[in-house]
């Protein structure tokens, strides 16, 4: 484009818009798509996982294009592998009070009460498994706008030394971690993706080596296997390494009498945990696990024993998507789906508001003829509980006392799997089997 004799060009650092050709050089320097410093946290590939090629196929066929023979051979290795597994899991679904007024606002929408039912059940759940307290380090992965840490910040009221990070790869708007300038809490959001967090490298946690708590709300497929190694591999490992003595433990080792009587008082003595880690707990609700990846994928072991490898688990996380991809909607229900997720864009509301209705890339279309709906959505299940399985057995192996459960109800989401894993000396949650 010419304007004035002055030519325009594309920018070749972001091509969604253009530049005076004559002034390249100098918006290079200040465009928001160049290469930033890396912060000191960010190390390439940390949780990613060993990379071995040999493992993983050049190219997989689609579902829809396997045969009726190669459909039957996966679901009987499916089967197979998962005997034994409880496919029926513990509810628990929870509230707390701290959300009691949101949840009864009669001015919220659909949406926004399911968010808040959920925040409140996965609030409830890390209050009962003794993580909700002061002296503590809350980390929040895929935080989004901020909302799970908001709520957890209000349940804790005026607790000393509880200190939020939010990691979140992508800008976000509407964040509300802004608003909080309260004197005991301090909110510091990272924008970095987990595959390259170190936590041990954030200042905050290299000064005050506070007890970690690990959270998150729909933190989707590969995102939780790279935060589960974030926190047991990278950080919980390093730590004990240099068996460092954290702050809380000095804390809670030269509190004076009278200090142990107020927080007797308070209620908060009891979620002190009597001896330290790195990582306090997980509290973790699971969701997309057609977006697993091999590669950063934490129960290969578990896989291998049974048999099993980078195939199987490229058409199990292709094959749970049946378990929550809405098949049984007819084209006008599905008509209506579109209609209200334009609008849940339109207001500016979460991603992950299923519902029951998300359409995933694995539709109808894609499906087995020799399967009806039902039968396909029991394998949908079979896929996740089985990866999940993996995940389970990974935290058990690093020391940890895992539980999967069911925090909310499927009419509100069906991605309802809430995964919990406390330190093996703490009171642990029942594991699954």
């Amino acid at each position: 484009m010419e304007e004035n004799a002055r030519k325009r060009i594309l920018c070749p650092l972001d091509p969604k818009h253009t530049v005076y050709e004559d002034q390249l050089a100098k918006h290079l320097k200040k465009c928001n798509s160049r290469e930033k410093p890396k912060p000191d946290f960010f190390i390439q590939d940390i949780n990613a996982g060993l990379k071995d090629e040999t493992e993983i196929p050049e190219q997989l066929v689609p579902i829809s294009f396997l045969s009726e023979e190669q459909m039957e051979n996966l679901i009987k290795k499916l089967r197979k592998a998962s005997e034994g597994l409880n496919s029926t899991l513990k509810d628990q679904i929870m509230s707390h009070p701290a959300l009691h007024d949101a949840l009864n606002d009669p001015k919220n929408g659909d949406s926004a009460t399911k968010h808040l039912k959920q925040q409140a059940s996965i609030l409830g759940n890390i209050e009962k498994l003794k993580l909700l307290g002061p002296r503590r380090c809350f980390v929040e992965f895929g935080a989004g706008k901020g909302k799970l840490s908001h709520w957890v910040d209000i349940a804790l009221k005026d607790a000393e030394k509880v200190h939020f990070i939010l990691v979140e790869k992508v800008t976000t708007r509407f964040k509300v971690d802004g608003k909080h300038r309260k004197k005991n809490s301090v909110f510091e959001r990272l924008q970095i993706d987990i595959q390259h967090l170190c936590l041990n490298k954030i200042p905050l946690l290299s000064k005050e080596k506070l007890p970690v708590v690990g959270i998150g709300k729909h933190l989707c497929g590969v995102a939780t296997d790279l935060a589960l190694r974030c926190l047991v591999e990278t950080y919980a490992a390093s730590c004990e390494e240099r068996n460092e003595e954290p702050l809380a433990k000095r804390v809670k080792n030269d509190k004076t009498e009278k200090e142990i009587n107020t927080l007797a008082k308070e209620g908060n003595e009891k979620n002190i945990p009597e001896k330290w880690t790195p990582v306090a707990g997980i509290v973790i609700a699971l969701c997309c696990h057609h977006r697993c990846d091999w590669r950063h994928y934490v129960g290969k072991e578990y896989f291998r024993a049974l048999g099993l490898g980078a195939v199987e688990f490229h058409y199990f996380q292709r094959m749970s998507s049946w378990a929550t991809c809405g098949m049984q909607k007819t084209s006008l229900e599905a008509s209506n789906i579109s209609t209200k997720r334009k609008d849940k864009q339109n207001d500016g509301s979460e991603e992950h508001d299923d519902g029951g209705y998300r359409i995933t890339d694995d539709s109808t279309e894609s499906l087995p003829g020799f399967l009806n709906v039902e039968e396909k959505k029991k394998i949908g299940h079979l896929c996740k509980l089985l990866i999940d399985q993996g995940r389970i057995n990974y935290l058990q192996q690093k020391g940890f006392n895992p539980a999967l459960q069911y925090y909310t109800d499927p009419l509100v989401s069906l991605e309802n799997v809430l995964l919990t894993a406390l330190p093996n000396h703490s009171s642990s949650p029942e594991t699954t089997a």
